[in-house]
């Protein structure tokens, strides 16, 4: 069985340029680290990454003795964080939920304290606005999972949010994650 690995999550946050990606995972890399999970995004002109790096506690030490000469040398704001792998949660169903609307303030606070209100939480969110094709018309897209607690009632709960986002005017969809293949 192989020994589990200290944690630590980098964010990063900088003006996009080629070539940002390869210096900053390099250095991970060279300390023999690996990174787990990643999200990375352009977001304006600016370029955000998220790291979870995993490994030996003393690498993970050099790594964050290194982080302020390569936030200066690559131009970026840089925080960590030490971690710790999450405990399983065998008492709640993984759920997608994908909504789609007419671009306007607060579309997310709204889902977020629906399912707040609800004790449901929000594993991960990407939201993004686009103009619609052939019209123009702004629209915005919002992508999350979810953690719904067992004991929720299902179809009620999806009852409740469908009514809940076509009060808000907003097309949405909930259903059981599926694992791509």
């Amino acid at each position: 069985m192989r020994k589990p690995h200290n944690q630590m999550v980098i964010s990063a946050l900088g003006k996009d340029r080629p070539g940002l990606v390869d210096d900053l995972t390099r250095v991970i890399y060279e300390l023999d680290c690996n990174i787990g999970d990643s999200r990375m995004a352009m977001l304006g002109g600016e370029f955000a990454v998220m790291l979870l790096v995993e490994g030996p506690w003393n690498q993970l030490a050099r790594l964050e003795g290194q982080l302020p000469e390569l936030e200066r040398r690559l131009g970026l704001s840089i925080t960590a964080r030490h971690t710790e792998a999450p405990e399983a949660r065998t008492d709640a169903l993984p759920y997608t939920v994908d909504v789609v609307s007419l671009d306007h303030p607060g579309i997310i606070n709204s889902l977020a304290a629906f399912f707040s209100r609800n004790g449901i939480n929000i594993v991960d969110l990407n939201s993004t606005s686009y103009a619609a094709p052939h019209t123009g018309t702004p629209m915005f897209a919002v992508h999350m999972n979810i953690d719904v607690p067992a004991e929720l009632r299902i179809g009620e709960l999806r009852d409740q949010f469908l009514d809940f986002c076509d009060s808000m005017n907003l097309d949405a969809v909930m259903e059981p994650y599926k694992q791509e293949f």
